[in-house]
């Protein structure tokens, strides 16, 4: 059967009698051998379609009773009839009724009875025919649940644990908001896998990092792995609002009535300086990682500019060191679902990935490469583990050249200084244009032109010594592959993607919900340079990444930089430049004052992680022609759009 065949619409069979044959003979229990794939045996159509609302134990609108959430769930309803019970496949979120999920904005749609007819996205119409329940729990202060928005804290967290807890028997349900009947989850073996992209996946990373039993494995796309940095990175502040604004964007009309306590707390603990407080700790789930007991398959766009790929570095790391199970899928675009750049083999994938983790299929999976990553649009390559073997860090050095302000990169310690003047109105974009060219903004380093090609894998770091001229300045720092390409647009609207009008269906349809999207395809840019890592900091968190403090003019102060993760290969005849300025326009807030810093180039380097490490650098550079500058302006995607507030 072909691949596009698969993923039509499964139709339901004419009666349930025909239903209930086909599963006997493709069920676990009367299959010959072990079986490797779960079919699309049962009724959509007739599925049970129903809602609980799960206590959670909390009283976060302070109503005087504890929080239920509401929990929609469409379920086979062969199972049950047969005696067997299903896994469940969930996806917390606070979106189903304010802003929809997916390319299209779906939201939930009900009945008369308040039971839901459409669930957005495709993975009740995928897999609940093949023998899944599928749950859409809203997120406390959501949609039809109690309680209060806390932007990924313990009510966000809380509010899908304990839903994970009743699916094993652990916490109470009842079938109404308020009513005192309580509901038993008695159709599911309590097997859970956790989904979602954004907020969503964030919420499954926070639940896994609660260790809760039952939760068998993540699949968080584009997900929060920190809530302090999405806000901020290292003292500098990413957005001009923090979490209220987020909450009262979500938050239902009752919980805005009952929820100014919790808003005014994420107003009085999130203060705009980009200082650690408890309310970012309750919200670093990478602390956490050590109770992670659920596998992980990490799906994230490189280019990533709301979720940027620190929270993806952070969290993998943190989850290796610990030993979790885990895969990752690395694409070229933004803040975009694998659905929607990677349609058919993100189904197959994730198919097979859930019914080895909540079935127990041994359809080899596991044995697979770890990572899959896109190296241009649509053209994908595989690693046996990420990063590869033999990925070491090299220390790169910045040193002057004949013109000031284009100086070179390489492994020697470099001597004297460079120095620049923040310029909020440019953009690392801009800055990487002009990277042959002395401007007044930017300090550059570059190699000459590779002789072989190069492979960055993973997260690299750069330090810096820097003379601010005023007591406040903000600092970025960028790794740019110079060189002509073609790449996806992700600074475009649809960050990498163009959705096209022909639709493709992934599972069976009832009247009012469509298994059926529309196509797209990957949206291009011919460029001259690209940046492939990115990092920003407030010098004055240089002593203490969690608080920082106003900077004598005329001294020297040293910090390191985080980038973010990434898995680019810069060919040969292209360059490897670094790039250290100020504002970065539109993806941090500019600081107070306008400073003029002074690298101390002796102490300025990169750490960055090489497939090879420094012998591969040595190698790639040791006949490398040294660029003649001569004005002209390297094209790169378009500055990206001003930055997100909604993750």
């Amino acid at each position: 059967m072909s691949t596009r065949m698969r993923f039509t619409i499964w139709r339901p069979l004419a009666t349930a009698a025909i239903t209930l044959l086909v599963a006997a003979f493709l069920t676990p229990a009367a299959a010959h051998g072990a079986p490797r794939e779960s079919r699309p045996v049962y009724s959509y159509e007739n599925a049970v379609r129903e809602a609980v609302w799960v206590d959670t134990g909390l009283d976060g609108d302070s109503d005087g009773r504890t929080d239920r959430v509401a929990v929609d769930i469409v379920r086979p309803r062969e199972p049950a009839a047969q005696g067997r019970k299903v896994p469940v496949i969930m996806d917390a979120s606070p979106y189903y009724s304010c802003c929809g999920r997916g390319n299209e904005s779906q939201r939930k749609t009900y009945d008369a009875a308040g039971d839901v007819v459409r669930m957005p996205l495709f993975y009740d119409n995928y897999f609940v025919p093949r023998g899944y329940a599928f749950v859409g729990v809203d997120l406390a202060g959501t949609n039809r649940s109690d309680g209060c928005v806390d932007v990924g804290g313990r009510s966000d967290i809380q509010s899908a644990k304990a839903v994970v807890d009743w699916l094993n028997g652990r916490a109470t349900a009842y079938t109404t908001r308020t009513g005192t009947t309580t509901a038993e989850a008695g159709w599911t073996n309590g097997r859970t896998g956790m989904i979602g992209k954004s907020w969503d996946g964030t919420i499954a990373n926070g639940v896994a990092a609660t260790g809760v039993k039952g939760l068998k494995t993540i699949v968080p796309i584009a997900a929060i792995s920190s809530w302090y940095d999405y806000y901020f990175a290292q003292g500098a502040p990413l957005y001009d609002s923090g979490p209220d604004w987020l909450s009262d964007y979500v938050d239902s009309p009752e919980a805005r009535a009952k929820c100014a306590a919790v808003q005014q707390k994420l107003v009085d603990e999130a203060p705009r300086t980009g200082d650690l407080t408890s309310l970012w700790t309750e919200r670093d789930y990478v602390g956490d990682a050590r109770k992670v007991k659920a596998s992980v398959f990490l799906i994230h766009g490189l280019q990533d500019l709301n979720v940027r790929t620190k929270h993806l570095g952070q969290w993998w790391d943190a989850l290796a060191k610990n030993g979790v199970e885990r895969k990752i899928w690395l694409s070229q675009t933004g803040h975009v679902d694998p659905f929607d750049f990677r349609r058919a083999d993100w189904v197959d994938t994730l198919h097979r990935w859930f019914d080895h983790e909540l079935l127990g299929y041994d359809n080899g999976v596991d044995r697979e490469p770890m990572a899959d990553i896109e190296r241009h649009p649509d053209q994908w390559v595989t690693s046996a583990v990420w990063p590869p073997h033999g990925t070491r860090t090299a220390t790169l050095r910045p040193s002057t050249g004949a013109e000031p302000g284009v100086g070179a990169l390489g492994l020697r310690r470099g001597t004297g200084t460079a120095s620049f003047t923040d310029d909020p109105r440019l953009s690392e974009t801009e800055w990487a244009a002009q990277l042959d060219t002395p401007t007044p903004d930017k300090a550059g380093f570059v190699t000459g032109a590779l002789t072989r090609d190069l492979r960055l894998s993973g997260s690299s770091q750069v330090t810096v010594t820097a003379t601010p001229t005023t007591a406040t300045a903000h600092l970025t720092a960028v790794l740019v592959d110079v060189g002509p390409d073609t790449i996806r647009d992700y600074a475009a609207s649809g960050e990498g993607i163009s959705t096209l009008t022909d639709r493709t269906c992934w599972g069976a349809s009832t009247t009012g919900d469509s298994a059926c999207f529309r196509e797209t395809g990957a949206r291009t840019a011919d460029v001259g340079q690209t940046v492939v890592s990115r990092g920003w900091a407030d010098l004055g968190t240089y002593a203490d990444p969690g608080q920082g403090v106003p900077l004598t003019p005329g001294r020297a102060y040293t910090l390191t930089l985080d980038l973010a993760a990434t898995d680019h290969v810069v060919p040969a005849g292209h360059r490897l430049a670094l790039i250290v300025a100020g504002t970065d326009r539109d993806l941090i807030d500019p600081p107070a004052d306008t400073p003029t810093l002074t690298l101390d180039l002796s102490r300025t380097s990169a750490r960055v992680p090489l497939v090879g490490g420094a012998d591969a650098f040595a190698r790639a550079t040791s006949k490398a022609a040294a660029a003649t500058p001569d004005g002209r302006s390297l094209d790169g995607v378009r500055t990206p759009h001003p930055t997100y507030r909604i993750p």
